[in-house]
């Protein structure tokens, strides 16, 4: 057990340093297995690597058609589209809803989390200079539409963190709705009261805009796509996944067909754009697969069974007991899907036998896995923290309090709402 903590302890601290997980796992697995008895070169052989390549081999073809789809929304402009649309039609006089909006719709219909910051920020920069809002909220308020209820609440949303609990408990991106819909109530309504009124509070600070230092921000002025057509491929993937209950591969390659049809006149571009897309997943799969794999090993060892024990026995809902887990692991890898894959890797089976002998519905067990993956996940060292502070030309000084309070603070109260729902079987 202490080899285990130890391994986590060591996994957090280098990741928080910024070194990457790839090669920081295997390390801290082999903490774990060498306190835990086992041969260190095989359970790195044999066991890690096996949770590795299972990992990779289920989930490759969905971060991959994932990062394909939301490059070439990006670069044929249609992401733009949709974001210039919404932001128009909400005002500037509402800058902040309407950066959020335009986030959501471009994530709730399957653009990668890391690709619409790169869309969004020009327009959400342009809304925040008109509107005269200080940027400090300006990476917080893009987080609210990319890193929250879209990502782990909203009933049916193809991000990752809903599509990995499927295998687990054998349900369906639309798992326990009423708990989603509620979480996405608590998390987006809740984020863009908390943002209005940070607005305000800096506003009478004195702290207004100003325009980026040493950033020079290029804003594509050209013609972009019809809305409608743009959001053909968004709307096309949302119904292939959850209306014709189509595959998630099947769903993801529908939408980006769509994209090439609807785009033919630039297909000079498509070779690039997938290119780009396909190598960006790369990283992502193998730093996701590389956690999982830490918790292949973790499960090995006889400290697993204490550990087991110890969650599995917290007072009250099974469900708490779940979203502890992957929350702390969350936190520890800094990663919502890599939290979520260890705390699943080792305890799914046990929580789906849960909850058959006790009558909660799996679906809920499913929910709860992916609203308690992104809550202590957005920690200082999170990727898409780091990314969303770099791309808008932020620190961790000047913003990270905001996003701290919409993507930790705000979620978890969300879970727990949830999870109270849940007692009630309210799925």
């Amino acid at each position: 057990m202490f080899g285990i903590v130890l391994g986590l302890v060591v996994l957090m601290v280098l990741a928080y340093l910024g070194w990457s997980i790839i090669w920081v796992a295997p390390i801290a697995a082999g903490i774990v297995a060498l306190t835990g008895g086992l041969d260190i070169l095989e359970a790195y052989k044999s066991t890690y690597m096996s949770g590795f390549v299972g990992f990779a081999k289920e989930w490759f073809p969905v971060f991959m058609l994932g990062a394909i789809f939301g490059k070439l929304m990006e670069d044929t402009g249609m992401a733009r589209s949709v974001a210039l649309f919404f932001s128009r039609v909400i005002g500037v006089k509402r800058a902040i809803l309407g950066v959020t909006v335009s986030t959501a719709l471009l994530t709730y219909g399957g653009v990668s989390l890391f690709v619409v910051v790169f869309a969004v920020y020009p327009i959400a920069l342009t809304m925040f200079r008109e509107a005269n809002i200080s940027r400090k909220i300006l990476p917080a308020t893009i987080a609210l539409g990319a890193l929250t209820f879209t990502m782990t609440a909203l009933p049916g949303t193809p991000q990752i963190q809903n599509l990995i609990p499927m295998s687990y408990f054998q349900t369906t991106p639309m798992a326990a709705p009423i708990m989603g819909f509620i979480a996405t109530l608590v998390m987006g309504g809740g984020g863009y009261f908390y943002l209005i009124t940070r607005e305000k509070q800096l506003r009478k600070k004195g702290f207004v805009f100003e325009e980026p230092k040493d950033q020079k921000i290029v804003e594509d002025t050209g013609v972009v796509p019809s809305v409608i057509l743009s959001l053909l491929p968004l709307v096309a993937v949302i119904i292939s996944l959850n209306v014709l209950k189509w595959d998630v591969i099947v769903a993801l390659l529908t939408g980006i067909g769509l994209l090439l049809l609807l785009n033919i006149t630039k297909f000079k571009s498509f070779v690039k754009a997938m290119n780009e897309g396909a190598t960006g997943s790369v990283t992502a799969i193998i730093n996701t697969s590389a956690a999982v794999g830490f918790g292949t090993v973790v499960k090995a060892v006889p400290g697993f069974e204490t550990l087991t024990h110890w969650l599995l026995n917290i007072k009250g809902n099974p469900l708490i007991s779940e979203a502890v887990a992957i929350n702390l692991l969350a936190g520890a890898t800094g990663s919502a899907s890599g939290g979520m894959g260890i705390a699943l890797e080792a305890l799914g089976a046990q929580y789906y036998d849960i909850a058959i002998q006790t009558g909660i519905s799996p679906e809920a067990f499913h929910r709860i896995a992916a609203l308690a993956s992104g809550g202590l996940d957005a920690l200082p060292h999170n990727g898409a923290v780091l990314t969303l502070l770099a791309i808008t030309g932020m620190t961790h000084k000047d913003s990270y309090k905001d996003i701290a309070v919409i993507t930790i603070a705000i979620p978890i109260l969300a879970l727990i709402i949830s999870i109270i729902f849940a007692s009630f079987g309210i799925y």
